[in-house]
Parts: C-alpha cells; sequence; structure tokens
C-alpha cells in the first residue's frame, strides 16, 4: 500500500501492513511500526521511530531538524508511540543535542497545526487542540488537555489531567488535576469532569478538592502550602503525585 508517488529513501523500515499515501517523503533512517497511515504529503525524516497504529494527515512534519540555534549537528532522536492520531500541518521536531529526544507517547490526538518543539516530552492519552504550540523542553504528562491556540513557554510542565483553557499563554508549570485559563493565566478549579472519567474515587476527589483550597485559596507560599498537604491531607497516590510535582517546579507554578 505505497502510492507510486511517495518518495522512500533506502534504509528506511515501513511494515508491509502501512500505507504510505500520495506524495509522502520518508528518510533513510525512519523506522515504522505496523499498521501506521500516511495520508498524502506526509514528511518524516531524521532518525525517528513511529510505533504501531498511527494515522498522519496531510502535511504533517516529523522528525525533522530542531528550529533551535544551539544545534550544532550530532544524531538526534524523535519517537512517536502507538495509535496516535497527528492531524494536518502538525510539526513534531528533533531534539537538540547529540543523543537526545523528543518523546510523544500513544494513544494522544494533536489537533492540526499543532507544534511540538525540541526535546518535548510529551505522555499518553493527551488532547492538544488546534493550533496549540509547545516550546522546546516542555513536559506534558498524561491525559492533560489543551484549548485551541495555546502557547506554553520552553521548560515548562503540563500536569497529568491538566485542562488548559483556549488562548491561555502558559509560562509557568500547570498543576495536575486544575483547570487554568488566560492570559495570565487563572486556576478555575480542578478539573472535575477529567477526573471522574479516570473513575477516580469521591474521598480521593474531596481530598484534591482540600489540597486545591490549601495551594489556591489560603494565601500560603507554596512552601508552606506543601507542607500543609504532607502534614494535613490523608495519603494517596495523587496527593502524592502533586505534592512531588510541586517540589519539582522550576518555573514556579500558574496561581
Amino acid at each position: 500500500m505505497i502510492h507510486p508517488t511517495a518518495i522512500i529513501q533506502s534504509g528506511a523500515e515501513i511494515p508491509d501492513s502501512c500505507e504510505i499515501g500520495p506524495y509522502c517523503v520518508i528518510g533513510s533512517n525512519v523506522k515504522m511500526g505496523p499498521n501506521t497511515k500516511l495520508h498524502s504529503h506526509v514528511a518524516i525524516d531524521g532518525h525517528t521511530e513511529l510505533g504501531s497504529g498511527n494515522e498522519i494527515f496531510p502535511f504533517a512534519s516529523i522528525g525533522l531538524r530542531t528550529q533551535d540555534l544551539k544545534w550544532q549537528g550530532g544524531k538526534t532522536f524523535t519517537k512517536i508511540g502507538d495509535n496516535n492520531v497527528i492531524r494536518e500541518s502538525v510539526t513534531i521536531h528533533s531534539a537538540t543535542g547529540d543523543g537526545e529526544i523528543t518523546s510523544v507517547g500513544s494513544n494522544n490526538n494533536l489537533l492540526a497545526y499543532c507544534h511540538v518543539a525540541h526535546n518535548c516530552q510529551i505522555g499518553n492519552n493527551i488532547i492538544m487542540s488546534n493550533s496549540t504550540g509547545l516550546a522546546g523542553h516542555v513536559v506534558v504528562e498524561d491525559f492533560a488537555v489543551f484549548g485551541g491556540m495555546t502557547g506554553v513557554h520552553q521548560f515548562c510542565r503540563i500536569g497529568t489531567l491538566a485542562m488548559v483553557g483556549g488562548c491561555s499563554r502558559i509560562s509557568q508549570d500547570v498543576c495536575p488535576y486544575t483547570l487554568v485559563n488566560g492570559n495570565p493565566p487563572i486556576p478555575a478549579g480542578l478539573n472535575k469532569i477529567g477526573i471522574e472519567r479516570k473513575k477516580i474515587s469521591s474521598e480521593t476527589q474531596n481530598v484534591l478538592k482540600e489540597a486545591y483550597k490549601i495551594l489556591f485559596r489560603s494565601n500560603l507560599t507554596v512552601q508552606k502550602a506543601l507542607d500543609s498537604m504532607r502534614n494535613d491531607l490523608p495519603k494517596n497516590p495523587e496527593i502524592d503525585h502533586l505534592v512531588d510535582f510541586l517540589e519539582k517546579s522550576e518555573r514556579g507554578i500558574c496561581r
């Protein structure tokens, strides 16, 4: 299932179960997993690996050289997991430094015109709505959701089950389980729908509500809020993850 107008350079590894549409261009160091479909006009180059079951729409560009001006050559990598939907004109760039990786996990939905820059680390089950842009070295945890035309500053982190409203400008970390929106972004409560869809227990939801009040409504510093969450809240995996996320924040949090 390779269209005669597709250009596949010698050395590319493409299983027989893949479908390569018209005018696609595949570089010599590309490795594709089974059952991946490229619609048309897709460019995949560099040291790029794709898992199985991915669907990539026209004019997407994956694994090409970073736009980072610090690039000085070397072998850089792009790794894509399984069962991702990558829509029209999405760009996913390779890493900057020799041996470094830009990675996208599995079961993600990247809508048209999204951009994933060099060295980003994207988890699983993430939705990036149209024209969302991630600058370099951004980390996005599982089940995060972005509204359209959101921009994320380099080195920021977006926590698991966080939801970012459309047209937001993110220049600090977004805490797990929360909603943020605006420019500058303002916390707007817990991502209740996402939490419920993940089947997090009502008891844990109540504890997360208390954590949210401590962090965003108590006028405490982040450090004192952390101390309060450690000492006053019941232990569970979600609170442990929230505390760990806060402890590792280098840019501060949207607050």
